[in-house]
C-alpha cells in the first residue's frame, strides 16, 4: 500500500497509528516493529543530517581562509536558520506537511542562502578599508546593496515558481522541496538585510573583529 499525499502523510497516519492502535496491539501481546517507507525515511533523515553538517563545516572553512576570520563566517552563516523560519511558515502557507523532501530542500538551500549575507559583509570590510566605521559601513551596507542581495534571490526563486505551481501528481513528491527553497530564500534576504549588518555592529562593538 501507500500514501496519498493529497489526503495525509506517512508521519500523520503512523501517528495515529502509534496514538489510538499500537497500544492496545502491544496489550495483547504482540510486538510491532516499523518498517518500510518509515525506516527507510529515518536513515535518509540521518544521512541528510551529516550531510548538511558536512557542508557548513565546508562553507565555514571556505569563508574563514576568504575572510582571514573565524567570527565574520558565523555571521555570514547566521543566514542559514532564518531560512529555516521560511521553510516552516511556506509549508503552513501552502498546507503541506514538512516531510524528508522538505529536509532534502532545507538541506540543499543552507550553501544558497549565504550568498547574500557575502555579499554584504564584503561590502562592509570594503567600506572599512576605505575608512568608514564599522557601524557606518553595516549602516551603508544593506542600502547600498539591496538590488543585488535581491536578483541574487529572485534569480532561483523565479527559476523554481513553475515547480511550485505545478499540479500533477507526479510533482507532488518535488513540490515540499521546492517549496523550502522558495520560502526559505525570501525570508533569509529579507531577514539577512538587517540582522547581518546588526551582528556585525556588534561584533565590532566588542572589538572582536580584525582592523581595517
Amino acid at each position: 500500500g501507500d500514501v496519498d499525499p493529497r489526503y495525509a502523510n506517512t508521519n500523520e497516519v503512523l501517528g495515529r497509528f502509534k496514538a489510538e492502535l499500537m497500544p492496545d496491539l502491544e496489550a495483547r501481546g504482540f510486538g510491532v516493529s516499523l518498517q518500510g517507507e518509515m525506516k527507510e525515511g529515518l536513515e535518509t533523515q540521518k544521512s541528510m543530517m551529516r550531510a548538511l553538517l558536512i557542508g557548513m563545516i565546508g562553507i565555514f572553512v571556505l569563508l574563514s581562509f576568504q575572510f582571514r576570520s573565524f567570527l565574520e563566517p558565523i555571521t555570514v552563516m547566521t543566514a542559514i536558520p532564518f531560512a529555516l523560519i521560511g521553510v516552516v511558515w511556506g509549508h503552513w502557507a501552502m498546507g503541506l506537511a514538512l516531510s524528508m523532501p522538505s529536509i532534502m530542500g532545507f538541506a540543499s538551500l543552507a550553501g544558497v542562502v549565504v550568498n547574500d549575507s557575502i555579499l554584504l559583509v564584503a561590502f562592509i570590510k570594503n567600506r572599512r578599508h576605505e575608512g568608514l566605521t564599522t557601524v557606518e559601513a553595516a549602516m551603508a551596507a544593506p542600502r547600498d546593496r539591496f538590488r543585488a542581495v535581491l536578483l541574487t534571490s529572485l534569480t532561483t526563486v523565479a527559476g523554481l515558481l513553475p515547480l511550485l505551481a505545478e499540479t500533477s501528481l507526479q510533482a507532488q513528491v518535488l513540490i515540499p522541496l521546492a517549496a523550502s527553497i522558495v520560502f526559505g530564500l525570501c525570508a533569509s534576504t529579507l531577514l539577512v538585510l538587517f540582522v547581518v549588518p546588526s551582528i556585525y555592529a556588534i561584533l565590532g562593538d566588542f572589538g572582536w573583529l580584525a582592523k581595517a
